[in-house]
């Protein structure tokens, strides 16, 4: 069976990216897939898995120092899609894990909150998650309403989170909130402060193995101390949005390499009519179309990582490659599944799952119609996001 690596990306890689990729794939080959369907079957967060995932080394991505493994972006993103390619809500919890709640740390945390907080998440010991998204704010989550209010040595927070990955089951919730004067703050409150209840969101049909909760803040008294030092405004949280939609990319990409390669493979050994399904001139249509997607998605990942390594990555060039690999790899994990038949319904078989959970990334970290308005003021100067706060405070 041909590799999906048609155009020998491999050659650009450095030997110690594809030494952490090769880790992480078989992490996900040897662990991850013989037990993830009936975990994604029960919606049942696989906790047995998380000591496995520590070994890895992995979490903290492309943070230097504290334990980290400060690897490039190439590699995260090697990572990203490796973990994606064998389950999506494995890499839904390592994403929000290693890059919305420790990097935000690493970037807008003091020197102390990093001594205090980044090693024992790079060993997994304490679990993240990332506060933002709201009941009545999603795609405008610049327009939170979660306050902080000031009292003594400790801020109370007041408000309602929704869609929190790891939720339920972190030890440390990074909680952004509007303060008195209206600014934007990071607030970390650790598992079993008083006034601080989550529910685990059901009926999810995607990413079913990964725990999304519904969190209401009741009076949660929050030490100073724990407030991140250096946010001042939704700027600060933009940047570490824009920091690490790369790895979504990434992602989907995973997904769609994942989905190819059983199509591949099903159509390979799969006979009707006399002979394989791959010898019939439709399946191979697909199947070329596909991979012609899957390596313009290999360079344009990999060309992003290298410039997110100089520290020439723009938001919009995030916001371009996220819109452009959810829309593309939903495409290909539909082709995939048509590919199965019958068998592409079943979980047994692998696609089913990515089908489902490729509705979710499409969705994540910025839906499509919100990326594309991001590319789009970035190429015309002009914003077409109506309504937006102009000092995104």
């Amino acid at each position: 069976m041909s590799s999906p690596d048609f155009y020998a990306l491999e050659d650009l890689l450095e030997p110690e990216e594809i030494g952490i990729r090769d880790r992480v794939r078989a992490f996900g080959e040897r662990e991850v897939l013989p037990v993830v369907n009936d975990y994604w079957e029960r919606a049942e967060f696989p906790f047995a898995l998380v000591p496995r995932l520590a070994e890895l080394g992995i979490a903290g991505g492309t943070i230097e120092g504290y334990g980290c493994p400060g690897m490039s972006a190439v590699s995260a993103g090697l990572v990203a899609a490796e973990l994606a390619r064998a389950d999506g809500s494995i890499g839904t919890f390592n994403g929000v894990h290693s890059f919305l709640a420790m990097q935000s740390i690493a970037m807008l945390g003091s020197e102390e909150q990093r001594q205090r907080w980044l090693p024992a998440m790079a060993r997994l010991e304490l679990v993240g998650a990332f506060g933002l998204t709201e009941p009545r704010h999603g795609s405008d989550a610049v327009g939170l309403e979660t306050s902080a209010r000031r009292d003594g040595d400790a801020f109370v927070l007041e408000g309602q989170k929704k869609w929190i990955g790891n939720g339920s089951i972190a030890d440390l919730v990074l909680v952004w909130a509007r303060d008195e004067d209206g600014d934007v703050g990071g607030y970390v409150v650790e598992k079993g402060t008083p006034g601080f209840e989550t529910t685990v969101m059901t009926g999810k049909t995607a990413l079913r193995a990964v725990w999304q909760a519904e969190i209401t803040l009741t009076g949660v008294r929050v030490p100073a101390e724990n407030k991140l030092a250096g946010c001042r405004s939704f700027r600060d949280v933009s940047k570490v949005l824009d920091r690490t939609r790369y790895t979504v990319a990434w992602r989907a990409l995973g997904l769609a390499t994942a989905s190819y390669e059983l199509a591949l493979a099903h159509a390979l050994q799969r006979e009707q009519f006399g002979q394989p399904i791959a010898g019939y001139q439709l399946v191979q249509d697909k199947l070329a179309r596909m991979l012609a997607e899957i390596t313009s998605m290999q360079l344009m990942c990999w060309r992003l990582s290298k410039l997110a390594d100089a520290d020439r990555m723009t938001p919009a060039m995030a916001s371009l490659a996220k819109m452009n690999h959810a829309a593309k790899a939903r495409a290909i994990v539909a082709d995939a599944r048509d590919i199965l038949g019958g068998d592409g319904i079943l979980l047994d078989h692998h696609v089913a799952r990515h089908h489902a959970d490729m509705e979710a990334v499409f969705t994540f970290e910025g839906t499509d119609s919100v990326q594309a308005l991001i590319v789009g003021r970035e190429i015309t100067g002009l914003s077409a996001i109506s309504g937006r706060r102009n000092d995104r405070r």
